[in-house]
């Protein structure tokens, strides 16, 4: 809906949705020099491959915490609430964990924009967090020029059956809930590039909640987890093989799309910053076919929005999704592309 006859938000956006974030590689210069926790009640803290902090509060019971903010994705305010908010709660999933719990993070211009696009936005995130059973207890907002949301959130996990992005096991198969290619479609999208019914399918897909997913790789019996965002699909496989002390295989033709992502990727006129910086990323840890389909290497670098989630599962075990590739012995890390 249209709500102010102001600037298209993404016009405020120097990078849209995680397409914003700060690269793997500069952060893990950051984090390497902070100090680390030795409380043993902090089970999971600054790692990098791992999408929250759990915290020990009893025998029986976890804090799972996290905070996820980003730019305008999307020209519409309420899509960009539910994206954001969806994209939040998904860090909690990602650990096996339930969220109970959402603070609003807002850095906004009243001035520029006016309130009703701000109850909009705030609108949509509630919309997700009641879908998904999360009371919304407050938040806080800045003055900014460029406009950013999302949410802090808390959930709950026991402390035995939190899933860590570093459990996986050679053997295991890899299974992807949700295709990839909205940073190109959103990107579209802002460079007048997309179908309508391409963004359409995507905002649809970055507002499905991953409480199904994550319950469905818990029944499979997944030994690791994690989302697939901003690093693109490479990048978090990245993370979760080095995490777990292993390398990959990768079908690329497996990879399910969203539809007019492959079609974007080859014309070559939809590329976010962040997918660029990911896709040279790559080159430093992936072996790729020699005859891989250029439009198929640009989807596996594409820095997602809220995606879906990257299980590593025993083999045979089936779940909700697609199966992608195989965890195997190897320099941990590395991934072969075929």
């Amino acid at each position: 809906m249209t709500v102010t006859e102001g600037p298209r938000l993404t016009e405020l956006s120097h990078g849209a949705g995680c397409a914003c974030k700060i690269g793997a590689a500069d952060l893990s210069a950051v984090r390497a020099a902070l100090p680390t926790s030795a409380d043993p009640n902090l089970l999971i803290g600054l790692d990098p491959a791992d999408d929250a902090a759990v915290y020990r509060l009893t025998d029986d019971l976890a804090l799972v915490q996290t905070i996820d903010f980003f730019t305008p994705i999307v020209d519409d305010p309420r899509d960009f609430g539910r994206i954001a908010a969806t994209n939040a709660l998904s860090d909690v999933y990602a650990m096996g964990g339930t969220p109970v719990l959402a603070l609003n993070v807002v850095a906004f211009s009243l001035e520029a924009l006016g309130p009703e696009v701000l109850r909009e936005i705030l609108a949509g995130g509630a919309e997700v967090a009641a879908a998904a059973g999360v009371a919304i207890g407050g938040g806080h907002s800045i003055d900014d020029p460029e406009p950013k949301y999302g949410m802090a959130v808390s959930g709950t996990v026991h402390p035995d059956e939190v899933l860590r992005a570093g459990g996986g096991r050679a053997g295991d198969e890899l299974w992807l809930t949700k295709p990839v290619g909205g940073g190109l479609i959103t990107t579209g999208a802002k460079r007048g590039v997309a179908e309508a019914a391409w963004i359409a399918g995507a905002v649809e897909a970055m507002t499905t909640l991953n409480a199904d997913a994550a319950a469905s790789a818990r029944a499979a019996g997944a030994h690791a987890l994690t989302d697939v965002t901003g690093f693109g699909l490479l990048g978090h496989l990245h993370e979760m093989c080095e995490a777990s002390g292993l390398a990959a295989e990768l079908g690329a033709a497996a990879v399910p799309a969203l539809p007019g992502a492959l079609e974007l990727a080859a014309a070559g006129t939809a590329q976010a910053g962040g997918s660029a910086r990911n896709a040279r990323e790559a080159e430093k840890f992936t072996d790729f076919a020699p005859d891989l389909d250029p439009a198929r290497r640009a989807l596996l670098s594409d820095a997602m929005t809220s995606g879906g989630l990257l299980a590593a599962v025993p083999p045979g075990a089936a779940m909700a999704g697609v199966r992608i590739g195989t965890l195997r012995d190897g320099a941990p890390g590395r991934i072969v592309v075929a």
